[in-house]
């Protein structure tokens, strides 16, 4: 939950549109995020300088670069850390698989470390902007409104 509630948090913020920062509080209301659980995954995303804070009036969080310019990759990486699909394939883990006696010839490993970078290389190409942009969509599809944008 905390990466799906980290993107909805990010992606409120970038549906703004402004420079202001927005409070925990705001945040927590209108994606329905239990505050306490949701200051914990700011304070995370602003270590990992993906946010930036304001104290005081008019303070809160706001987005420390572009929308366009953080991907999935590095917001799923703040949260989770290693996105390898299963324990052997992780980078930084390096050690020898408890179910198998040769990582370089497992069928398991070899696949899903396959998966694994096909799935981060999505992650990589893909940023808070296209997630806005899908939404928008999606949402447009939704009503039924056609957009003859050209």
């Amino acid at each position: 939950m905390k990466t799906v509630y980290g993107l909805k948090a990010l992606q409120f913020l970038a549906s703004r549109g402004t420079n202001d920062p927005v409070l925990i509080s705001e945040i927590a209301e209108h994606e329905k995020i239990p505050k306490k659980f949701l200051e914990t995954i700011l304070l995370t995303l602003k270590n990992e300088g993906l946010l930036t804070s304001k104290i005081g009036k008019g303070g809160g969080y706001l987005l420390a670069f572009p929308a366009s310019s953080i991907t999935m990759e590095r917001i799923v990486s703040a949260l989770e850390g290693s996105v390898a699909l299963v324990p052997c394939v992780a980078e930084e883990s390096g050690s020898k698989c408890e179910y198998c006696d040769d990582n370089s010839v497992c069928g398991v490993r070899l696949v899903m470390s396959n998966l694994t970078d096909q799935f981060v290389s999505s992650l990589r190409e893909t940023t808070l902007q296209d997630m806005q942009a899908m939404t928008d969509e999606a949402v447009q599809n939704s009503k039924k409104i056609i957009n003859y944008t050209i």
